[in-house]
């Protein structure tokens, strides 16, 4: 439970795409916790969404599960759509889906890979916003993308085409934040920087870890709870009402633009 109530988010229905574990995980406790109504979308991790909307059930929140592959623009439409019919609208959208498939070369890249991977991170964010845009209108509310520092430093290893994906997702962040203003709709971004999920466990080695922790001023990993108070930030109107196409960088240090 946060230790801080935020008064503005209580009530407020929130869709978290990608959210039956790691930093998805962790915002969906987070969320529902300040009284918001949370929309818990996942795909393959089945076992884990019904468990976490259990346990968040469990502690008085209000959630609700929907699945589907964010690859597929018809899906993620339906997706946006259950979850508003639902709940009877939507305030808030957090484009948190997203992997890097896998580590490829750029030597060794296929358009059926570069498919994949931006279909994932980038089309899917372009996509479930434009699904959400028509509810957001109607009072306002917010959207934000969960980007990566890869973003910035072009990625380590392998890995090339996932950071350009994120890029996508920051630039868009401020396209859409200059777009969606005049309608109230506040739009700005999260890019985590090494934070230890099932993504890392996936994807990184513990040689690449450990090369990353050494230019980590703090000195350690980030956890999945270390993200949560920038997307509360993000989403509460009290807090940051005139932050608008804004990326917070959350990564102990190792990159300060």
């Amino acid at each position: 439970m946060p230790s801080l109530a935020i008064p503005d988010l209580a009530g407020k229905t929130v869709l978290i795409t990608g959210a039956s574990t790691g930093i998805g995980a962790a915002l969906a406790r987070a969320f529902a916790a300040q009284g918001a109504r949370v929309g818990l979308h996942y795909n393959a991790s089945v076992d884990e969404a019904r468990k976490l909307a259990e346990e968040i059930e469990a502690d008085g929140g209000t959630v609700k599960l929907v699945q589907g592959d964010v690859t597929s623009s018809e899906t993620l439409k339906g997706i946006v759509d259950e979850i508003a019919d639902h709940f009877g609208g939507l305030d808030g959208l957090i484009n948190n889906a997203g992997g890097m498939v896998d580590r490829v070369d750029y030597a060794d890249m296929t358009d059926a890979f570069y498919d994949k991977v931006m279909d994932l991170n980038a089309r899917s964010v372009v996509t479930a916003s434009n699904a959400a845009i028509p509810y957001l209108k109607k009072n306002g509310g917010f959207i934000v993308n969960t980007t990566s520092i890869a973003a910035r430093n072009g990625a380590s290893g392998g890995s090339g085409l996932y950071g350009s994906s994120k890029a996508f997702v920051s630039n868009v962040t401020r396209g859409m934040a200059k777009e969606l203003i005049p309608f109230g709709i506040r739009v700005n971004g999260v890019a985590p920087g090494v934070i230890l999920t099932p993504f890392h466990e996936r994807y990184s080695t513990e040689q690449q870890l450990k090369t990353a922790l050494a230019g980590i001023p703090q000195g350690r990993w980030g956890t999945a709870e270390d993200c949560v108070g920038a997307y509360l930030f993000l989403a509460s109107e009290a807090l940051s009402g005139y932050v608008i196409g804004q990326i917070l960088e959350v990564n102990g240090g190792q990159l300060m633009p």
